[in-house]
């Protein structure tokens, strides 16, 4: 199991359509095999900030999500919509020992 979350930063005019293409990212990659969980967080105080929170079966999963026709779609519609590059840090789930996803 391999948890990613994407620390975004948006332009506060693009808000809406982050959310937008965002979402329509994660549904279609929560059919993925490879993808236990995809959530997408919007910080509460500065709505501008987002994390996707993204779990995966494998180490292999998170290359083949980027080879899906959905995320090159999110990823150039979101690149201007961005106030900072977004980053990612990576996770190792610790509990519970056995998720079953």
């Amino acid at each position: 199991m391999l948890i990613v979350h994407v620390l975004v930063q948006v332009k506060p005019e693009c808000v809406d359509a982050f959310r937008a293409a965002t979402l329509a990212n994660a549904r279609a990659s929560v059919l993925e095999p490879g993808i236990a969980r995809f959530d997408v967080c919007q910080q509460a105080e500065v709505p501008t900030r987002f994390v996707l929170v993204e779990v995966y079966r494998d180490a292999g999963a998170p290359a083949l999500h980027k080879e899906t026709a959905h995320y090159a779609a999110w990823r150039d519609a979101v690149a201007p919509m961005m106030a900072a590059p977004r980053s990612s840090e990576k996770f190792a789930n610790v509990f519970p020992e056995d998720a079953g996803w």
